[in-house]
């Protein structure tokens, strides 16, 4: 099944404000060096579901969920999932 995500996966990419928030959101450390590097592997994982609502691409893998903007290919957000919250 193609994945228009997956097969523009080296477009991604974020804004400045967007470094921040993804970085807050996920509480990445230092550690994490290259956030969209990171982003973009967490999307490449077998186990991440991709789905498409309108305007957004929504990936769910490892108890949080990113938000890419379906015609930039811009991360918008990314957050952690309570346990209750899943988008299907």
């Amino acid at each position: 099944m193609k994945n228009e995500l997956l097969e523009n996966i080296e477009k991604l990419h974020t804004t400045p404000m967007g470094l921040d928030r993804i970085r807050r959101n996920l509480r990445l450390g230092d550690d994490v060096k290259d956030v969209v590097e990171w982003c973009r592997e967490k999307i490449l994982d077998s186990n991440a579901v991709i789905t498409q609502q309108g305007k957004n691409w929504y990936v769910t893998i490892d108890g949080c969920e990113f938000t890419v903007n379906a015609y930039s290919f811009t991360i918008i957000t990314a957050h952690k999932l309570s346990t209750d919250k899943t988008r299907h």
